[in-house]
Order: structure tokens, then sequence, then C-alpha cells
């Protein structure tokens, strides 16, 4: 089912046709939710007085198109000029229902695998709760010097007011343009937003480009590296459990690897077990989101970084953006 309905989003063909009269009702629902805010029935919620400066990094199609490289990326980009940024998220996929600060320890299964990879590969505080505006507050009351929030998901959080919008888009853009269940979206298309930012190599509208590809190496549990050269002509057994697992084996077919196997699973699944199981003899190797919850079973696993770089005019417009409102608010203080 979830194969046909991702075939069906990409065309209006007849079973996206078939769900129309559903999408419609969801565009309804959708439609007024945004009336309330509007009108004020529902407030959005500032996190604090003047700072920090909110920006959310978001969707409007169901599944993954690559928000979370982008909010590592800023956070990095953000951290290299020293400005205090820290991340917000809900955690999907987690057991627990709380709000709570992300450990360098913390289990994924309490943190959710996006917010433990985001604090693991940035340093930066991070939140979760299952309403943003909670995690955001309990960051800035933790580390109260924070100048930037970054929201991993939430253009549809209407509650948490944001300063800047990022609405990021994979190759599939909007698919065939309908409403959930009958296309992928959450949510109209077009609708205002700050920038615009395409993950894929095909962007299918007018926006800012990024790179994305895997590092020349792979990464032990242990943090010691492997180059990926030393692993071409070895039997690989790949696995992947994102939203496309195909482009991370494509990648490594790109990097001249040899996938023996390759393992296809949902995304954000929890690995309590791994079937099928990789033959033996094979080189056991997954993306590093994967990595932190495969690691408790399959100490032996290999994680592979993806490298993303946003193009220089993106952050130069994303930075301007950001110091107008810090500018802003140093003015009125």
């Amino acid at each position: 089912m979830r194969d046909a309905l991702l075939r069906a989003w990409t065309r209006r063909g007849a079973l996206a046709r078939l769900l129309w009269p559903a999408s419609m009702a969801f565009a309804g629902l959708s439609a007024a939710r945004r009336a309330l805010y509007r009108a004020g029935v529902f407030k959005a919620q500032r996190v604090g007085a003047r700072l920090p400066v909110v920006v959310v990094v978001g969707n409007v199609v169901a599944g993954g198109a690559g928000k979370t490289p982008v909010v590592i990326a800023l956070v990095q980009h953000w951290q290299s000029r020293g400005l205090v940024v820290g991340v917000v998220s809900r955690g999907y996929g987690r057991r627990t229902s709380d709000c709570r600060a992300v450990q360098g320890d913390s289990p994924v299964s309490e943190v959710g695998d996006e917010p433990a990879l985001i604090r693991r590969t940035t340093g930066a505080p991070v939140f979760v709760a299952p309403r943003r505006l909670e995690a955001a507050r309990a960051l800035l009351t933790a580390h109260p010097t924070t100048q930037v929030i970054v929201s991993d998901d939430g253009l549809q959080h209407y509650a948490l007011q944001r300063d800047i919008e990022i609405c990021v888009f994979d190759d599939r853009g909007a698919g065939n343009g309908f409403l959930l269940p009958a296309g992928p979206l959450r949510e109209p298309w077009p609708r205002p937003v700050d920038l615009v930012l395409h993950s894929g190599l095909h962007p299918a509208f007018a926006g800012y480009t990024a790179h994305r590809g895997l590092a020349q190496f792979a990464v032990r549990r242990d943090g010691t590296r492997l180059a990926l050269a030393q692993l071409r002509g070895r039997p690989v057994a790949a696995v992947a459990a994102i939203a496309r697992p195909e482009a991370f084996f494509n990648m490594l077919r790109q990097q001249g690897l040899t996938l023996a196997q390759t393992i296809a699973l949902p995304d954000h699944y929890s690995f309590d077990s791994l079937t099928p199981i990789p033959d033996k003899g094979c080189t056991l190797i997954c993306t590093e989101k994967d990595a932190l919850k495969l690691w408790r079973g399959r100490p032996d696993a290999l994680a592979v970084p993806l490298q993303f770089e946003p193009e220089a005019a993106f952050l130069t417009a994303i930075d301007t953006l950001l110091d107008a409102k810090l500018s802003s608010v140093d003015t009125s203080t």
C-alpha cells in the first residue's frame, strides 16, 4: 500500500483521483485550522520576548525531503560564526512523550533518531517534546543565552511563532499537486515561505540548491574511520531505514562499492530486529542515522556520513535574513 501511494503521488492517475474526495476533506480541515490562527482564535506564541530568533526548517510534502541535513548544516554554519544555537524537534518515532533534553548518550528510543544525530553531530543543545513550543521554551530556560532556535520540521506547527521559514524539497517537488491522501502535500503549494531549498539533483522549480553526497570514509562505533576505498572489491550488505533507501544504495555504488545485498526498511525503523539478516562474510554498512540504533545489536556495522553543502548563495540569503532579525533586536534594547 505504501509503495502504491508513493507511485500515485507522482501523477494524477486512477488511485490519486479515487482518493481526491478525501484530500478535499483534508484540505478543508487544514484551511479551517489556518483561518483560526489568522483570526486569533488560536494564537502563535513567541519563545522569548526578543531573542531567540526562531528558524523553521520544514516541508510541505509527506516523507523525508532532507530537512535534518539542512538543520545540521545551518547549525554548524552559525556556530562557525560564533552564534549560540539550539534545536527543537518532536522526536518522531520515540517511545516517550515528555519534554526532555537530548544528551550525547540518550537512547534513540527515548529521543528519536534525528534529534540524537543532530546532537551527536553538532554538539548543540537539542530538546524534544510533542509540541515544539514546549521544547523551545525548555531549551531557552536551560540555555538563556541562546540566540537562534532551529526547529527540525514544524512548518505546520503554527503555535510556535517563527521569524524565518525554510521549505525543503527533494526531486519529487510537489508531486501531483494533490493534498493527502491523494497526493503528498500536507498543505497547498505554493505557500509563502522565506526560502526554498532543493536537496536533490533535479529541482522541480525555482529555489536554492545543495550538494549532497557520501563522505569518503565510514565510521566505526568507537568513532574511528575507515576509508571507503578499502571496501572496494569486498562484498557489502547495505541497510537503510530512511525515506528513500535506494538513494543511499546508489551513492554507495557511485563510491565503487559492490552491494551484495541491500536491505530497505521503513523510515525510523527501530532495529529491534533485522530481517533479513545480512549474509555472512559481508561488511554491514548503514547510514549515520541508522547506526545510532543498529550499533546496539550490530556493533560491527559501519556508518557512512552524509555530507550536505547548501550553495553559497543560500547561506548568504539566510544570513541576511537572520542578521536583520538579530540587529532589530539589538537596536530595540
